[in-house]
């Protein structure tokens, strides 16, 4: 089965286009990589919970919208290998993440695939 890795982000509304210009090249370098897939979704229909959700995992204020986003592979010792080529990989700078959004409020993490139809 698969392995994923999935993000929860906050983007300023106002950013959301550079956010998706930036995503269209990291996805691009995921795949060069060795990764599957990579999708990135905005939230349309994402209430504030009153004791969770996603706007509020992410400290989401109301110009911003959250981002949920996903990259698959085929294993996780591929996926480890893939993201040590990618964060080694100079198109990608930490500098323009921090100027589109905060990364102190990224919740990510990877799964083991138990299910998959």
């Amino acid at each position: 089965m698969h392995y994923v890795d999935g993000f929860v982000i906050a983007v300023p509304k106002h950013k959301l286009d550079d956010y998706k210009a930036l995503a269209g090249i990291a996805g691009s370098i995921w795949k060069e990589h060795g990764a599957l897939s990579y999708v990135e979704c905005v939230g349309d229909d994402v209430p504030y919970g009153k004791h969770t959700s996603f706007p509020r995992a992410v400290h989401a204020r109301d110009d911003e919208v959250v981002i949920f986003s996903w990259v698959t592979y085929e294993t996780r010792e591929i996926r480890d290998a893939v993201v040590g080529k990618v964060m080694d990989d100079p198109r990608l700078s930490e500098e323009e993440w921090k100027n589109i959004f905060d990364g102190k409020r990224m919740i990510y993490g990877g799964f083991q695939c138990f299910l998959e139809l």
